[in-house]
């Protein structure tokens, strides 16, 4: 008898000790022991995290137009661009001469140099500018810089300033570049310092 009860309390306690296991305690049928395997830690709600919550908001409203977007200071002086918080980023490019230039019109394949203030539609700030040093020299042609350059600056005239708003697939894309986050808008403001060689 005593070995029954003895036999029955070990089995009792092995049937209890394996059912009791979290699932991650549990033995493993896979090879390594499961040891391989990542768990991802299961997501917390806003509510009950200390963290901050992220300071990007999603757009409001419908897209904006370029004449919402607005651009002071005179062309060869560094700009301030001011990006409303009331519609959200166009999905198209969208260009607009601030101050007309008057000499050569850019094409494809023109060697440049420009001034440009970029600024990224979720933060509404600067992110790198070219004012207050020597101009930007580039070749305007596809590989050389991004679709919304090649795009939006041709026709622009020599001693203008332009605004362009390009978007993401224009842009950097879902990768970004740099410190600019992947499916960001950009917001330039170019000046055409010399167009030609």
């Amino acid at each position: 008898m005593r070995k029954t009860a003895a036999m029955t309390a070990l089995l009792i306690s092995t049937v209890l000790a394996v059912t009791g296991c979290t699932p991650s305690e549990r033995p493993s049928d896979l090879p390594d022991g499961g040891a391989g395997v990542s768990q991802q830690a299961a997501p917390s709600s806003a509510a009950s995290s200390s963290a901050a919550a992220p300071t990007t908001t999603a757009p409001a409203g419908p897209a904006c137009t370029v004449d919402q977007v607005t651009v002071t200071g005179a062309a060869g002086q560094k700009p301030t661009v001011t990006i409303p918080a009331s519609c959200s980023p166009p999905a198209e490019l969208l260009s607009k001469d601030v101050v007309p230039g008057t000499g050569a019109a850019i094409k494809a394949g023109d060697q440049l140099q420009m001034h440009y203030a970029l600024y990224t539609w979720s933060t509404k700030a600067e992110n790198q500018a070219s004012f207050g040093g020597s101009p930007f020299q580039t070749t305007l042609a596809k590989g050389q810089l991004i679709d919304g350059w090649v795009e939006g600056l041709v026709g622009m005239k020599q001693g203008g300033r332009r605004l362009l708003i390009v978007p993401p697939a224009k842009g950097y894309g879902a990768s970004g570049k740099g410190d600019i986050k992947g499916n960001e808008t950009l917001v330039f403001v170019v000046d055409a310092v010399k167009v030609g060689a």
